[in-house]
């Protein structure tokens, strides 16, 4: 059995994914900063079958990441696929004239810094993953990742800045078969909304991963 790993898991998205992803057979491992709603989450998932399991780590300090992310694989099995999906702060989140260069630097450790360490994890094991694999990572983003917002400047900046890493990521891996692809959600997440639902946008992860064939599919954006 291969492995999802979700940084950022939490009842909303990540549970759908965790869902999503179980369905099809993977095992789910869940990162994030509290290990008690981890450990409710992953409760919840295995009532519906899914084998999940939860481990703490803070994306603004990489070598927390790269703990978490070696525990999942030696708890769970290899990482075929990695979701990187923090939700950002609200310190991050300033009107351009207010933002200092120390609100920056957490937006940079937590959206670029902490992308990268995640990705340096766990690509030696997906390209030792056999035939038959489909490694893949993806990363989940606002819109502020492809229209800078100048009430939302920290965002903005590292937005874009992961961004670029992603799409760098899938021109590069793309030609040793490991898929990097984008979800851009314009506003919030809304429970029943038909394309912006939880389940709805763990549907398009799952078309990104399988699909492999786009870099970006954007939703809610107008």
């Amino acid at each position: 059995m291969t492995t999802v790993a979700i940084l950022g898991a939490g009842r909303g998205l990540g549970a759908a994914v965790a869902r999503r992803f179980g369905r099809a057979g993977f095992a789910v491992g869940l990162v994030s900063r509290h290990q008690g709603h981890l450990d409710a989450l992953a409760a919840e998932l295995g009532q519906d079958d899914v084998q999940a399991q939860g481990f703490t780590a803070d994306v603004r300090v990489p070598a927390t990441i790269a703990t978490a992310l070696q525990q999942v694989s030696e708890a769970l099995g290899p990482i075929e696929v990695l979701q990187y999906s923090p939700l950002p702060e609200q310190a991050f989140m300033r009107p351009v004239l207010e933002t200092t260069a120390a609100d920056l630097r957490g937006a940079v450790d937590f959206s670029i810094h902490g992308s990268v360490a995640a990705v340096e994890q766990v690509l030696p094991g997906m390209r030792s993953l056999g035939g038959g694999a489909t490694p893949s990572i993806l990363f989940v983003n606002g819109d502020a990742a492809v229209r800078p917002d100048r009430t939302r400047t920290g965002t903005s900046v590292a937005f874009a800045g992961q961004a670029a890493y992603a799409e760098l990521l899938h021109e590069v891996l793309g030609e040793e078969g490991i898929y990097v692809g984008q979800l851009i959600i314009g506003g919030q997440i809304i429970e029943g909304d038909p394309e912006k639902d939880p389940d709805a946008l763990a549907e398009r992860l799952w078309e990104l991963h399988t699909g492999r064939d786009t870099f970006r599919i954007q939703v809610g954006v107008d």
